[in-house]
């Protein structure tokens, strides 16, 4: 009887040895095949005013979700978030997310409150160096500002996204309203939050410069 128990028990170890090697083999696959984007962004990503179906962020996921079913989009945007908002925690996200590409949509509520410009590009050269440190590709996305800002402040507030995207080789969105900034319509009450309606023409411009770090 003991003769009988031990080679069953023998042969349950080597199964379970035999499981365990396959589980190990199979690890790296099984860890690529969860890829994230994280988004981090203010209320222009958060989908302020909207149905969280609605906006382009969800709406992005939504495409992914046939065209690259093997990722996933977390959306950790904040409406009302600035750069040092974004830079206090961008490292707690990324820890949560273990994205392989972060999608960086902030600054504007920066430009909105006259922020120094120094402090914002420092802000986000902190989001990016974190992001880039957890070896994540980066899509830094810009945005632009009234007139009534003046000519020097407004023209550092975009350079601050082209030069940060030279220096640190990320790709580059410069304008993320660009579809629909001349056409009032396609904003609400407060001329700053786009529609619902608006939200897939976005959708559609942020794709071309997000579908290559998805490669």
């Amino acid at each position: 009887m003991n003769g009988i128990y031990g080679a069953w028990r023998t042969q349950v170890q080597r199964g379970v040895m035999i499981f365990l090697a396959l589980l190990l083999c199979a690890a790296p696959a099984m860890a690529a095949a969860g890829k994230t984007v994280l988004v981090l962004g203010d209320s222009l990503s958060a989908g302020y005013g909207l149905a969280a179906s609605q906006g382009w962020v969800a709406l992005t996921a939504q495409r992914m979700r046939t065209s690259h079913p093997d990722w996933r989009v977390v959306n950790a945007s904040i409406s009302g978030e600035t750069t040092a908002g974004g830079a206090s925690r961008i490292a707690a996200e990324i820890a949560r997310t273990h994205p392989a590409v972060v999608v960086i949509e902030l600054g504007a509520n920066d430009g909105l409150r006259g922020l120094a410009l120094a402090q914002t590009r420092a802000n986000l050269d902190t989001i990016i160096r974190t992001a880039k440190r957890s070896r994540a590709k980066v899509l830094l996305v810009g945005m632009r500002l009234p007139p009534n800002f003046g000519a020097k402040y407004t023209q550092g507030f975009e350079r601050n996204y082209v030069e940060l995207s030279r220096q640190h080789g990320t790709a580059l969105l410069p304008f993320l309203l660009a579809p629909v900034a001349a056409d009032r319509k396609a904003f609400q009450a407060d001329n700053m939050h786009p529609v619902a309606a608006a939200q897939p023409k976005l959708r559609d411009h942020v794709w071309p410069a997000l579908l290559p770090l998805l490669k």
